[in-house]
């Protein structure tokens, strides 16, 4: 038993929440906002115009990002809460069958019979409603919707990935800012697609190469998009 409790690990899906969002955010902020100052940029518009652009981008970026995780979490969240009323009421009124629903699922995990019966009577005894929600409904604490968390988490990590391409402009030379934007950008989303990877235990290569791809093609489209509408005016 001391071997037991000697004996630790840390696993990446306790950080899968964070994570997401925070991968999300910082990817968002990046193609969006550089997809914007370099659509602008390819119209031939100054400076401080670029800079409006990208800085109003970063900002209502960011507070869509916001609003967006917290509706959508908050909805994962409710579905949660209500699932786990239903399964404490039908707790209370019918505890034999949820005793033998619980050991079904045991036995289709491989357990004989009589081991799922005792397994399920031992863990009802001491969490009932947190082994059906962590066995039956799929709900554990790593996975439990967390709205605030994921609505700070998008908003911040946007802002920075915004942030980036909006340094670049402010310090490149106007004439250069469609080429160093672009190079800049897809150099912090491969960056960020092999932070990623790592904090998440995966292999470097495909998330790297996932986010460089339509990171590149956004760039594409919008340069293509402000130079047409560049001759155009």
């Amino acid at each position: 038993m001391s071997r037991l409790h000697a004996h630790g690990e840390s696993h990446q899906m306790s950080r899968i929440g964070w994570m997401r969002a925070a991968v999300l955010g910082a990817n968002d902020g990046i193609v969006s906002t550089a997809s914007l100052i370099v659509g602008v940029a390819a119209a031939g518009s100054s400076r401080s115009a670029i800079l409006i652009a990208g800085g109003a981008g970063l900002v209502a970026g960011a507070l869509s990002m916001a609003a967006g995780e917290y509706v959508s979490v908050s909805s994962q969240s409710d579905t949660e809460k209500a699932d786990l009323a239903r399964e404490a009421e039908e707790l209370a009124t019918n505890p034999e069958a949820e005793h033998h629903e619980l050991a079904g699922i045991y036995i289709s995990r491989g357990l004989t019979p009589d081991l799922a019966v005792q397994v399920a009577t031992q863990l009802m005894a001491r969490d009932a409603l947190g082994a059906h929600a962590r066995d039956e409904l799929g709900i554990s604490e790593i996975s439990t919707a967390r709205p605030i968390e994921a609505a700070w988490t998008s908003a911040v990590t946007f802002a920075v990935g915004a942030a980036a391409p909006l340094i670049v402009v402010s310090l490149a030379p106007t004439s250069l800012t469609v080429p160093l934007v672009s190079a800049t950008s897809l150099i912090f989303l491969a960056a960020l697609g092999a932070a990623g990877a790592r904090a998440g235990g995966a292999s470097l290569m495909r998330p790297v190469a996932r986010v460089v791809f339509w990171g590149a093609a956004a760039l594409a489209v919008t340069a293509g998009i402000g130079t047409v509408f560049g001759i155009v005016a």
